[in-house]
């Protein structure tokens, strides 16, 4: 047993997470906790321990899936069952009651369960265990005990540790006996906005009585903001029922009178007190607190504290100035966290400083927004690639309390719709890009092969130079805006002159040298090879690991199979999903990753389907063209108009496919530098610095470099990192950020849509209805001809999936993302940036996509 006075945050595995919070709660100057003692979780070890057959129970229990409803309710149950009936040796219970002879053995307590996976930084487990309140007596308390103890078992408890990968055997029960109190109200206070997450507002839920009202959603609560020491907003709800402590134990619904309900549970002076007391107590702890209070005779007393689990972390900042954050993930279609390696070739890749927060990176701009040379022309591009985050900008702005006055123009930056300088539409410029692209790359690839230990740093340094240079060559970038610029004229063109809109998505259709939707195309020829085949393809069925290929000779058509596959891993193996992170698994090291689509391929298309789908695209795109310029030829001036277009065609099917290699040959890249740090990493290991080569991902590059340099690495920081990357990986990151943490997801301002209909930016035209099938990763991506694949996001590595579907759906993206250009090569209906679409269409579910007006519609099932 130990008093609140004796513990401390660091005693988590010994009281849990509410026993170490209360515990130090009870430390802060000015902050008054209801007096209490920690019944350890030795206690809890002591009566597990009475019963070894639990054993046997907690390993079925760890082996199931979270989503295994039926067998978690029996099973926990039965362990619950089993604690229940765990006799207590009178030592134990003597001890447990011992600390009451000095608190009131006739007095009231709470007795609430402190899980040592709750409360914490990452994982709060709100709700997950049990709580009584007015427990009265030594018996009672200790029936009570016994009843915390088996919650750590109940059904909503067992299934949160099996999704967020806690283990059963390393949890443990501590159990807080606390003097209760009778308050006048109570209520909930958080020190940072749970709507807007801004860490600047302080919100206040009260309601009468106690707080176990609020939690059980009895009544509605009085609801306050307080800012800069003010009560800026409050909403008072009808407040009839409260719940109060009964005498002799237990509680009861009490209704209030009417003439009360309406009468608010706080003053605001007492709202802006409890907001100074949550601000000293996140000041203690370094974080955002959600804390439970009461108010007892006029004064606040603290019941529990704990951090608050779902805010997206703010960038730090050397200044106390505002600023305002955009995501890089938004607009490169990677939403994940990246770990600590990716993000720092990334940052080394850009020629843009940009912020960390959660994993994620984001460009701070303050100063465009604060400048009017530079605010229009950054509104006028967000409205173009992602209207939503164009739309949490300008809230920031009309509101004008973020956004300094101007003070001078910064450089201005080009706006969309512009029209590039002319470039001849010769594919001989294409041709030379190209060529000089590979020939830079075949010399890294010569040049890394000898490089080691810190010599290898330098050099991966100096070609990055190499990389930047050819990335952002001068005349690579004129060839991608002359291609986008036709694309932007012509539809321009074509809605004023015609009254078309998105004529150039038809017209890029099967566009030439466009390595991405070749990608794609050439998994059909990969399963031409393949299909006449059949122990192959059966073998292919069963595959669960990467060490498939090896195993392929041995079967009829294998040697042939094995030789397709690796043709295709040696152009495209060094992409994947979530590409842009140096550390995520290329094709190449995890080729299984692939065999999903190649088998859908087999199955939904028949042999000859690659040049065959080219040949159609072709077809359609010249057809779209002589209907364009037929209809042209028949206005005033028609002759002239039909020239003009003609030539912007031809520069719009020259350049248009380019597009996509610069990323391309900077991923081929980063593959070569992974391949050289991967080497380095298994000598660290042979070494004995390192426990596994791919901890070297955990670090950032001049941190690997060190460690390569002396022969030393900091194991607790590596420990700290991953735990923190799995803490990232359960937050969504903001398309807007401010340093006030405040996040905006922007809305849609649109009426010409239908009712109901999930609304999104148009970036493929066409309408086109069928089956959802909602993908959150591509190696779960089971397609048949005629579905619509609905998804998070999708990066270059998901071309392969467009060829069988025949609709596009994602919460992530613009009109010149890599998801989008493919959609519109591969002539697919798409509505990009579909706010939460993976949760609000349902898998298989019909639903109409709207790629022309740039929304989805989810249809009646029919009988």
């Amino acid at each position: 047993m130990l008093d609140f006075q004796d513990i401390d945050r660091s005693q988590v595995a010994l009281v849990g997470g509410k026993g170490a919070h209360l515990g130090e709660l009870s430390r802060i100057e000015g902050i008054r906790v209801p007096a209490g003692y920690c019944v350890t979780t030795d206690a809890f070890r002591r009566v597990m321990a009475c019963a070894p057959e639990l054993e046997n129970q907690l390993d079925r229990l760890s082996q199931l899936s979270p989503d295994d409803r039926d067998a978690i309710a029996v099973l926990s149950a039965e362990i619950r069952s089993a604690i229940a009936g765990i006799p207590l040796p009178d030592d134990l219970a003597a001890a447990i009651t011992g600390p009451l002879a000095g608190l009131g053995e006739t007095a009231a307590y709470a007795v609430r369960s402190s899980a040592t996976a709750e409360d914490l930084p990452t994982a709060s487990f709100a709700g997950q265990q049990d709580t009584y309140l007015n427990v009265v007596g030594p018996a009672a308390i200790l029936e009570h005990i016994r009843s915390c103890w088996a919650s750590l078992f109940t059904e909503r408890a067992v299934t949160y540790r099996l999704r967020n990968g806690f283990d059963h055997r390393k949890v443990h029960m501590a159990v807080v006996v606390q003097r209760m109190v009778s308050p006048d109200a109570s209520g909930v206070l958080f020190t940072a906005d749970p709507v807007t997450s801004n860490r600047k507002v302080t919100s206040v839920e009260a309601g009468f009585g106690l707080g176990e009202a609020l939690v059980s959603g009895l009544v509605n609560a009085d609801v306050y903001e307080v800012r800069d020491g003010k009560v800026v907003d409050k909403k008072i709800a009808t407040k009839q029922l409260a719940i109060r402590a009964v005498p002799g134990g237990g509680t009861q619904r009490q209704e209030i009178e009417p003439e009360l309900q309406q009468q608010p549970a706080l003053t605001d002076a007492q709202v802006v007190q409890l907001a100074q007391l949550g601000r000293r107590i996140e000041a203690h702890f370094d974080r955002p607190q959600d804390i439970e209070w009461c108010l007892v005779d006029g004064d606040f007393q603290i019941v529990q504290s704990r951090p608050i689990t779902t805010l997206f972390p703010v960038p730090p900042v050397d200044d106390q100035d505002n600023h305002v954050y955009l995501s890089v993930g938004h607009q490169q279609m990677m939403t994940d966290p990246m770990k600590p390696l990716g993000l720092s070739f990334w940052q080394m890749t850009t020629p843009r400083p940009m912020s960390e927060a959660g994993g994620r990176l984001f460009v701070d701009v303050t100063d465009r927004l604060a400048s009017p040379a530079t605010r229009d022309g950054l509104l006028k591009a967000m409205e173009t690639s992602d209207p939503l985050m164009k739309d949490a900008l300008q809230t920031v702005l009309d509101r004008g309390d973020f956004i300094p006055a101007p003070s001078g123009d910064a450089p201005d930056v080009p706006l969309p719709g512009n029209p590039p300088e002319p470039i001849e539409a010769d594919p001989a410029i294409v041709d030379e890009l190209l060529e000089r692209g590979r020939t830079s790359l075949a010399a890294l690839e010569h040049d890394i092969r000898e490089k080691r230990g810190p010599e290898l740093f330098d050099f991966i340094l100096a070609d990055l130079q190499e990389l930047k240079r050819v990335l952002f060559a001068p005349d690579s970038t004129k060839v991608i805006m002359a291609g986008m610029g036709a694309a932007w004229w012509i539809n321009e063109k074509m809605h004023e002159w015609l009254g078309e809109d998105n004529a150039a998505d038809v017209l890029t259709q099967s566009a030439p040298n466009n390595v991405t939707s070749e990608m794609g195309l050439a998994l059909l020829d990969v399963a031409d090879a393949i299909r006449p085949h059949p122990d192959v393809v059966a073998f292919l069925k069963d595959v669960e690991d990467d060490g498939f290929l090896d195993e392929l000779p041995e079967l009829a058509g294998g040697r042939e199979a094995q030789e397709a596959i690796r043709a295709y891993l040696d152009q495209y193996g060094m992409r994947c999903v979530g590409e842009i992170d140096i550390t995520r698994p290329r094709w190449s090291e995890h080729p299984s990753a692939l065999v999903p689509v190649i088998l859908g391929n087999i199955e939904n298309f028949e042999p000859g389907a690659s040049k065959q789908r080219f040949e159609q695209g072709r077809q359609e795109a010249w057809k779209k063209e002589q209907e364009l310029l037929e209809r042209l030829q028949a206005l005033p001036d028609g002759t002239r108009k039909a020239e003009e277009t003609r030539s912007q065609i031809d520069r719009l099917r020259t350049f248009a496919g380019y597009r996509e290699y610069p990323k391309y040959g900077m991923i081929s890249r980063y593959f070569v530098y992974k391949r050289a740090l991967l080497e380095e990493a298994e000598r660290l290991v042979q070494a004995g610095v390192l426990r596994d080569g791919e901890d070297i991902f955990y670090l950032r590059f001049e941190e690997l470099h060190d460690v390569v340099r002396t022969g030393q690495a900091d194991d607790q920081l590596l420990l700290q990192r991953k735990e923190a990357f799995s803490g990232y990986q359960a937050l969504t990151p903001p398309r807007v950020l401010t340093s006030d943490g405040e996040t905006l997801s922007g809305s849609y301002r649109r009426e010409d849509v239908p009712a109901d209909a999930l609304v999104g930016l148009p970036v493929s035209s066409g309408i086109v209805e069928g089956r959802a099938r909602v993908v959150t990763d591509m190696t779960d991506a089971d397609l048949e001809a005629g579905d619509i694949l609905v998804t998070a996001y999708t990066d270059p590595s998901w071309s392969p999936v467009f060829v069988t579907a025949q609709g596009l759906v994602t919460e992530v993206g613009g009109l010149m993302t890599h998801g989008a250009v493919i959609a519109r090569e591969y002539g697919l209906p798409a509505v990009v940036g579909v706010d939460h679409a993976t949760r609000l269409i349902e898998d298989g579910q019909r639903i109409r996509v709207n790629g022309t007006s740039g929304y989805v519609e989810i249809l009646p099932e029919t009988t």
